[in-house]
């Protein structure tokens, strides 16, 4: 079956406006990211014990899968993914780990948003390291994405744009 899907470009826009002074100091900053094919937008409910978001093999067919709240994407595929803590309170934490089982934990403030910046042309694949030595070693694949709520359970929205 020859799929009847075309791509097209989705457009990243981040917006900040306020005035201070009297000044309007606000800023629009915009990107384009071409040949997307598939988008997934979900908003899941995350508790306070840390589980799978997104799972990143890089042979999907391969790896099968690993449990996750919102499936697997083919790491050279994904060129854009974000997530959004929808709650008005409470921080959630996101643990992104490479395929050396080094990771990062970042805080997202209550109505925050973090975005992974997939590349142009490789996905996640060589996108990030997080070790004591990461200025001196080589880029590494985004494997996995985890998240878990502060003191109670979180929604969460995650919207990924892959080619």
């Amino acid at each position: 079956m020859a799929t009847t899907i075309e791509t097209s470009t989705l457009q990243v826009t981040i917006t900040e406006s306020i005035v201070l002074n009297g000044k309007n100091k606000g800023d629009t900053t915009s990107v384009n990211i071409p040949s997307i094919k598939e988008i997934m937008k979900r908003t899941v409910t995350v508790t306070t014990t840390e589980t799978n978001l997104i799972y990143f093999p890089s042979n999907l067919a391969a790896l099968g899968s690993v449990p996750s709240l919102c499936g697997a994407f083919d790491s050279a595929n994904v060129r854009y993914f974000r997530v959004t803590n929808k709650d008005d309170t409470n921080h959630i934490m996101l643990t992104f780990i490479d395929e050396d089982n080094t990771e990062f934990r970042i805080k997202v403030d209550a109505g925050q948003s973090f975005i992974y910046p997939g590349d142009n042309a490789g996905g996640v694949v060589d996108t990030m390291k997080a070790n004591g030595s990461a200025l001196a070693s080589g880029l590494a694949d985004l494997y996995l994405c985890t998240v878990d709520g502060d003191t109670a359970s979180c929604d969460v929205e995650v919207y990924v744009a892959t080619a």
